[in-house]
């Protein structure tokens, strides 16, 4: 048995865990999207995760971790943190190997994914909604587990969770014949990039592996700059399925080995990624779903004429976020603008804010507005839509000629979280 320190999933190990598998996982379509295949001249072939029976390949490591239990580890109960996906898979484990399970996740994980716990593990498990990040939960889950004498069951940083998610490679290798040269991997705490970059580097060493995070959390990728695994201080945990503070100690030393690069994207372009999907493709992604796909235009160069796989994670979205997603990526798309506009204290004020201010195609999507006694001025919060991020300086100048302009909020982000 090798030790943690040198640990890395065998070949054999893995087809175990395929075999394990089997009737529990299904083998998700790898399918060729045939738009950005078009628009990036390559083969860009989606491995459709979201498809799971838990929308999310996360089932393959819990399932694979918790049927490897003894008898009496089963009959203690287990207990792990998630923000969702992992927290479905354990669930559904629950139920199918009759275990009684604890379920950490932290407060911002959306209602759905919480709902579809509750689903999957009935009777079996109950949930604990601790904190505001997964490190919260997972604080949280290991105190419950010391406590209790529980088995906890580790979303990432386990040999038999990355041999169960290593199998997600195991079956594009074998969906195709044709040389795969690029993969592309959304990497949260690493399970999935450590297990699949393994039987990468045993059948198709050629094949070059892109690990995709976050740009608000950046773990991996700090990590690999450090040469050595590096907790985050703070991190936006927007991308609750891939925004962890530390990635796991057996991921961190195989991803170190085995990726090609990791990268990061920004959040408001994982949002427009997933407008893009749902809009061309009637597919519906969760912000770590959108992870691989929304990395691809940064390789155009690269990877064109070449054949290329992104893992498309899971779809667990929640549809209340819409607003917030369709926000995020009109604001990284430099076309939604707030502004603190000054209003003359005088009859017809906003009449010229909107007849001469304006441009004819902008939008005015918010309006908060505080008239303050005695003041010549009152001050209203403003947030408009552009049609193009180049009128953006024209309505500035628009703003100041007629003195309108109070202040523009996108780039003081502190201010912008108060106002707005």
């Amino acid at each position: 048995m090798q030790t943690e320190q040198n640990y890395y999933p065998s070949l054999d190990s893995v087809k175990a865990a395929s075999e394990n598998l089997k009737g529990v996982a299904i083998e998700t379509p790898l399918a060729k999207n045939f738009n950005l295949s078009k628009e990036l001249d390559a083969t860009i072939l989606f491995k459709r995760e979201d498809l799971q029976v838990v929308r999310s390949y996360k089932i393959r490591g819990a399932y694979n971790k918790m049927s490897s239990l003894t008898s009496d580890e089963k009959q203690r109960g287990i207990v792990c943190a998630s923000a969702g996906n992992h927290a479905q898979g354990v669930a559904l484990s629950c139920k199918l190997l009759q275990i009684k399970g604890t379920i950490f996740m932290p407060s911002p994980t959306p209602n759905q994914k919480i709902n579809q716990v509750k689903m999957f593990g009935e009777d079996f498990i109950n949930i604990v909604i601790e904190g505001d990040t997964f490190d919260d939960a997972f604080n949280a889950a290991k105190l419950e587990c010391d406590a209790k004498e529980k088995v906890f069951i580790h979303p990432f940083n386990d040999e038999k969770v990355i041999e169960g998610q290593a199998t997600v490679g195991l079956e594009i290798l074998s969906q195709t014949d044709k040389k795969i040269d690029y993969v592309f991997v959304p990497i949260g705490g690493g399970g999935l990039s450590a297990g699949l970059s393994s039987v990468f580097k045993y059948l198709s060493p050629e094949t070059k592996i892109i690990g995709v995070e976050p740009e608000g959390a950046p773990s991996m990728l700090t990590s690999i700059r450090n040469k050595k695994n590096t907790a985050l201080d703070t991190i936006d945990a927007f991308v609750d399925g891939a925004a962890v503070k530390k990635v796991g100690d057996l991921n961190f030393a195989i991803c170190q080995k085995n990726l090609t690069e990791v990268i990061t994207v920004p959040e408001g372009k994982i949002c427009q990624t997933i407008l893009d999907l749902y809009n061309k493709d009637a597919i519906v992604v969760e912000p770590a779903g959108a992870l691989s796909i929304a990395a691809l235009d940064l390789f155009s160069d690269e990877i064109k004429g070449k054949n290329v796989v992104c893992v498309v994670s899971g779809s667990n979205n929640d549809i209340t976020r819409t607003p917030e997603i369709k926000e995020r990526a009109l604001l990284y798309a430099n076309l939604k603008h707030y502004f603190i506009v000054k209003f003359p204290q005088r009859a017809g004020a906003l009449k010229e804010f909107v007849a001469e201010i304006l441009g004819p195609n902008d939008d005015i999507t918010h309006f908060e507005y505080t008239k303050k006694n005695n003041r010549t001025n009152g001050v209203a919060v403003v947030g408009l839509e552009l049609k193009s991020s180049e009128d953006l300086q024209p309505l500035i100048n628009r703003m100041k000629e007629s003195n309108f302009f109070g202040d523009y909020l996108n780039d003081k982000p502190d201010l912008f979280q108060f106002l707005v």
